[in-house]
């Protein structure tokens, strides 16, 4: 039998790799952290970022949808892209509490053979409208698992809105008992409120036009002048074929832009704003 103190060394020896053996597996268990981080945008964060902004209430997330298409000679295919971009993180900062999906950039432009719309200009990439519905839906559904409760869907791109919106009320319905709600923000693609501010400075439905005209011109020239060069307009002459935008882009100026993309930003964080309230009120 060992001496009396080699069983005393024994014991102490014993409840040390115990000891030692608790506080490691109580390491283990414990969640990974992060530092509170002020990033928006998910793809820029880590995911123990992410997960621990939607602890601390970041509940609400958006999911931007541009597209990639002609917009005549002046403006680069990526216009929608980098609009809708730069507009979710305003709306996301307006709103607080809110996160940002990067920007799905093929959307619906029509049929290919042969091809329609934007699709007759190279540079447009179009998706079949199934095809865009069910990238939203596997967004949604993969954003709802991480915890996020307010998904709102911001298109910049009018084909994209009739996909969004059946979406968007799809899963809202199969999601209300959960209290997670999916919001088509449509106060955001609404140009009502530019058109009358654009009549009451002077222009014209004619001088504004409906594809890269004042409105988008404007704008991209406000957040990313790059994209834009006004002088090509100016070297075209007579043409032999149509340029792919409308109206009188050449009357569009960053000034104008700033004060457009304000209103459809403002119009969005009150949409959701009221999604969001509707939901408190409803106890959820």
């Amino acid at each position: 039998m060992p001496p009396p103190s080699r069983l005393l060394v024994a014991a102490k020896w014993g409840t040390l790799c115990l000891a030692a053996l608790v506080a490691g597996l109580a390491f283990v268990g414990r969640p990974l952290t992060a530092p509170l981080s002020g990033e928006v945008e998910i793809a820029r964060m880590t995911w123990v970022e992410v997960r621990g902004a939607v602890a601390r209430g970041a509940t609400t997330v958006l999911v931007p949808s541009g597209g990639i298409e002609q917009n005549g000679i002046h403006m680069v295919t990526g216009k929608h892209d980098r609009i809708v971009g730069w507009a979710a993180r305003r709306i996301a900062e307006g709103l607080g509490r809110t996160l940002v999906a990067p920007v799905i950039s093929y959307v619906p432009q029509g049929a290919y053979d042969p091809p329609e719309g934007h699709l007759r200009y190279p540079g447009t990439i179009g998706v079949p409208d199934a095809v865009f519905a069910g990238t939203l839906e596997g967004i949604a559904r993969s954003l709802k698992g991480a915890g996020f409760r307010t998904i709102g869907f911001l298109a910049d791109h009018g084909a994209s809105t009739g996909p969004q919106r059946e979406v968007a009320e799809r899963l809202s319905r199969e999601w209300a008992p959960q209290g997670v709600r999916v919001v088509d923000v449509s106060a955001y693609y609404d140009d009502a409120a530019q058109l009358d501010w654009l009549r009451a400075a002077g222009e014209t439905m004619e001088t504004i036009g409906r594809h890269a005209g004042i409105q988008d011109t404007s704008e991209l020239m406000a957040i990313w002048p790059e994209g834009v060069d006004l002088d090509r307009l100016a070297g075209i002459g007579l043409r032999a074929e149509a340029t792919g935008a409308g109206g009188d882009p050449s009357r569009a100026s960053a000034e104008r832009g700033r004060t457009l993309i304000d209103m459809r930003v403002r119009a969005a964080v009150a949409q959701i704003e009221d999604a969001r309230g509707a939901a408190r009120a409803a106890g959820r």
